[in-house]
This record gives C-alpha cells, structure tokens and sequence, in this order.
C-alpha cells in the first residue's frame, strides 16, 4: 500500500485487478476497492497482524451513518443529531426552519461574557462536526466559530437556533449516486468585505465529481 500524498490517513494500491483504498483513524478502518481478491487477502494480513475483526459492509462510520441502495450511498449523522438536541436539552423544543437570522449580525461585542465560555466551545465544535454531512450549516457555524474567545449570550443564542434548525431533519444528509458523467465542475464565490466584524471578504468554492460534492472550503 502507498501513502496518499494529500491526505495521510489514506493509503492506495492499483494493479492489473483494480484499485483498494484504505482509510484508517485510530483503532478504525474502511476498506474500499474493486479488486476483490486483493480486499480478502489485505483483510486476511490485517487480522493475522493486528487482530482486527471484520464488520462487515460499512453502515456507521465516527458518527457517520452510511445507508447503501439502488439510488447510491447516503450518508447522515441523525444519531449525532439527536444525541446532541438530548445533549442541549432541545428535543422538545419547536424548530426553525432557518438556521440564521438573517437580521442579526454577530460582531465582537463588550455586552457581558457568557459564565461557561466552556458549554459554548463545546456546543460549536459538535456543530462543527456536523457539517460533515450538513453543509446547510457550514455557513452559520462557520460564523458562530468566530467568537469562541469571547462568546456572548448573543452568539450563544446564535449557536442554539442551529441545533434548533436541525430537529426539523435531523436524518438530512448527502447522497453520493450516479448521474452518468465524471465531468468536475468547480464552483467558487466571493463575498466582498463581507465580515461585519473586521471588514474582511469571505471567499468559497465547491468541486463536483460525476456531479457529486468532493470538496469545498471558505475562508476568510
């Protein structure tokens, strides 16, 4: 197997039979590839080595839940979701349909400190870990992560409404399918001066491959 030069916890091998890719995060690993001789006899390595045991089709992956059929792979992090609305004590709580309130702007403000600047850190880097598979979200958390020095009761409400928003679905995700092509399509933005809080532009951009996303980013 080879390192991936772009990512180190991906390692490949290609050969006359196909290609195996193997992911691997700690103690867990996927195994993905279309040469199904080679997949046995690196499973068959990997138990004598390291004692691994084989779960067989991947169905739930960090939090990930994977659903295989006719239409592609989906992948959701309801449980995720709904641990985190228990968590935050939101499961009866009445959802927004939007996660932002487009109305408000979150700036650094000098109103008074949240008592567990804590709870808030918390609370955004779960989200952040949502966006994995909710880019409806990226936005909003991606702005609620901006005051995690000095959160407010304003950006705690802020940060709330998200978790409030994704009740109303909390098994929304992303489908990797076939669309019949293997074109890459790129798409990017740019929203000029577009931070209130230090006048900065906020540039994005999304790849497509076979019109599926693989890759997208935004930044300051």
């Amino acid at each position: 197997m080879h390192r991936s030069a772009y990512d180190h916890t991906l390692f490949y091998r290609h050969s006359n039979h196909g290609s195996i890719l193997l992911f691997v995060n700690v103690d867990d690993i996927v195994i993905r590839g279309d040469d199904v001789r080679g997949v046995d006899a690196l499973k068959s390595f990997l138990k004598v080595k390291f004692h691994t045991k084989d779960l067989g089709v991947l169905k739930y992956f960090l939090g990930i839940e994977v659903v295989h059929s006719k239409r592609g792979i989906f992948l959701s992090q309801r449980k995720y979701v709904l641990d985190l609305l228990e968590d935050s004590r939101l499961l009866g709580s009445k959802p927004y349909e939007t996660p932002m309130d487009q109305s408000v702007k979150l700036v650094t403000s000098e109103w008074e400190l949240l008592e567990d600047l804590e709870r808030y850190r918390r609370l955004v880097g779960k989200l952040n870990y949502l966006t994995i598979t909710r880019l409806d979200i990226a936005f909003p958390v991606s702005v609620v992560s901006q005051f995690m020095a000095s959160p407010t009761k304003l950006h705690w409400e802020a940060a709330i409404r998200i978790v409030k928003h994704l009740k109303g679905a909390p098994g929304k995700g992303i489908l990797y399918a076939s669309h019949g092509h293997v074109s890459v399509e790129a798409f990017s933005v740019v929203d000029w001066v577009g931070s209130p809080s230090d006048k900065r532009s906020i540039i994005g951009y999304c790849v497509f491959f076979g019109g599926n996303l693989v890759s997208c980013k935004s930044w300051k």
